[in-house]
C-alpha cells in the first residue's frame, strides 16, 4: 500500500465554497472504470478527514480519520458513500475511534448506497469510549438486489489499562441494512450505567462485535461462516464467544471477547472472504 492521498477540507473545493458546508460532513463516490474502481468524487469538512491509499487490487480504499485523533464533545460526523454499479469499495478507519470525555455527546452517521453488482466492505477499528463520554452512531445501507456488503462494527470497554473499564456514560449504536427495498438487518445496542452497572453486566468481556455478510458476492462466505460457527465446540471460559444467524441473502455474526487482539484475529479468520473481494488484503500490513 502506497502513501495515502489526503482529501483536502471541504472549504478547499471551489464547487462547494459559499454553500455553508456543515462541519464534519463528507461524501464519496466510487465508480467502476476499466476493470478497476476509482474514487471519482470526495470531500470532507473538518474535523473529518478522508485518505485514499492505493492498493494492489481493483477496489478503492477509503480511510476515515479526524483532526485531533478522536471525537470531542459536540462533534457530529456524517459521511455519505455511493458505490455505483460494478464498483468495489473498502471503508475503514485509520485507527480506533477514540471518544473523549465530555458533557456534550458525539455522533457519527454513515449512509451508503450500493449499486448493482457493486461491493462495499466496511471494516473499521473498534470504538473506544473514554470514561465520562457519550457516543451515538447510526449506519444505514441501501443495497441493490444484486449489491453486496460486508459490514463490521465493534467496540471495546475503554482504556482498560488506565482503569476506565466500561466507565463511559452512554454508547448507542444502530445499523439498518436494506436490500431491494426490504429490511435485511436491523440491529441496535445501547449501553449505559443507567440500566445497571456495566462492569457487572459485561462480566469478563471487554469487546463486543457485530458483523453482517449480505449479497450475491458473499453467499458462499456467509454459508461457510454459518457452518463454521455451528461446528464450534463449547469451551469453558473461552476468550471469544461467537454466534451467527442466517438472514435473507447472508448472515449476521456476533462476538464477545476478552481482548481486542483475540476478537480481531477471530473476525479476520471468519471474514477471510474480504481479501478475495478486494483483490488485496487490507489487514496484512495493519495487524
Amino acid at each position: 500500500m502506497s502513501a495515502p492521498h489526503l482529501i483536502p477540507p471541504i472549504a478547499d473545493h471551489a464547487e462547494l465554497r459559499g454553500r455553508g458546508a456543515t462541519a464534519g460532513c463528507g461524501r464519496v463516490t466510487i465508480t467502476a472504470h476499466g476493470g478497476r474502481s476509482r474514487v471519482t468524487r470526495a470531500f470532507a469538512a473538518s474535523p473529518l478527514r478522508l485518505l485514499t491509499p492505493k492498493n494492489h487490487g481493483p477496489a478503492s480504499w477509503i480511510y476515515t480519520s479526524t483532526f485531533g485523533g478522536g471525537l470531542v464533545g459536540g462533534d457530529a460526523l456524517h459521511l455519505e458513500v455511493d458505490v455505483q454499479d460494478g464498483a468495489i469499495g473498502y471503508l475503514a478507519t485509520q485507527a480506533a475511534t477514540k471518544v473523549y470525555r465530555s458533557s456534550a455527546a458525539t455522533s457519527v452517521e454513515l449512509d451508503a448506497v450500493i449499486g448493482r453488482d457493486a461491493v462495499l466492505v466496511v471494516a473499521p477499528d473498534p470504538v473506544v469510549c473514554f470514561a465520562g463520554s457519550s457516543y451515538r452512531q447510526d449506519q444505514r445501507f441501501e443495497l441493490h438486489e444484486r449489491g453486496s456488503l460486508v459490514f463490521v462494527d465493534w467496540m471495546s470497554s475503554g482504556r482498560h489499562a488506565s482503569g476506565e473499564r466500561w466507565q463511559f456514560d452512554r454508547y448507542d449504536s444502530r445499523v439498518v441494512i436494506r436490500q431491494g427495498g426490504r429490511d435485511v438487518v436491523r440491529d441496535a445496542l445501547l449501553l449505559t450505567p443507567q440500566h445497571g452497572d456495566l462492569v457487572k453486566r459485561l462480566g469478563r468481556f471487554n469487546v463486543l462485535l457485530v458483523a453482517a455478510v449480505v449479497g450475491p458476492a458473499c453467499e458462499r462466505a456467509a454459508s461457510e461462516i454459518l457452518s463454521h460457527v455451528d461446528a464450534l465446540p463449547v469451551e469453558s471460559r473461552s476468550g471469544v464467544i461467537v454466534g451467527a444467524s442466517r438472514v435473507a441473502g447472508g448472515c449476521v455474526l456476533r462476538m464477545a471477547g476478552v481482548s481486542v487482539e483475540e476478537v480481531g484475529a477471530r473476525m479476520r479468520a471468519l471474514l477471510a472472504c474480504v481479501p478475495d473481494l478486494l483483490g488485496d488484503d487490507p489487514w496484512a500490513r495493519k495487524w
